[in-house]
């Protein structure tokens, strides 16, 4: 399966999740319910995925968590917040270049029109 095919399926789980809940719930309460319906459809997901940092060769003691990667291939950052600010994409961004990821979805709950606030973001690898 492509990351434009797992994205089509994701697309449909976040409409999904978002005319079920509405706006405007803590993230985690988005990530949970994101989960169940993208494995509901047969779709290998993590959540929570912590993610080490090599600096100069070390490992630091500090990582990061994707919150949902699934089929090992599309990372998803969750957001539920008034307005998605640069270091949202920046955040992403670094994440699918340290994973080496082709493709990223972030998503802002926290919206009146769900379809304006899913963006896709490559990797210019």
């Amino acid at each position: 399966m492509t990351e434009n095919d797992i994205s089509f399926k994701i697309r449909g789980a976040i409409f999904k999740v978002y005319n079920t809940l509405g706006p405007g719930l803590f993230e985690s309460v988005y990530e949970s319910a994101l989960y169940y319906e993208l494995t509901k459809m047969g779709l290998k997901v993590v959540r929570q995925l912590e993610i080490s940092i090599i600096y100069d060769e070390i490992i630091l003691d500090i990582g990061f968590k994707i919150d949902l990667l699934v089929e090992d291939k599309v990372i998803i950052e969750l957001k539920s917040v008034e307005d998605l600010a640069p270091i949202h994409y920046k955040q992403i961004t670094n994440y699918l270049k340290l994973t080496n990821k082709k493709l990223g979805l972030l998503v802002n709950f926290n919206s009146t029109n769900i379809i304006n606030d899913i963006k896709r973001i490559a990797n210019k690898m």
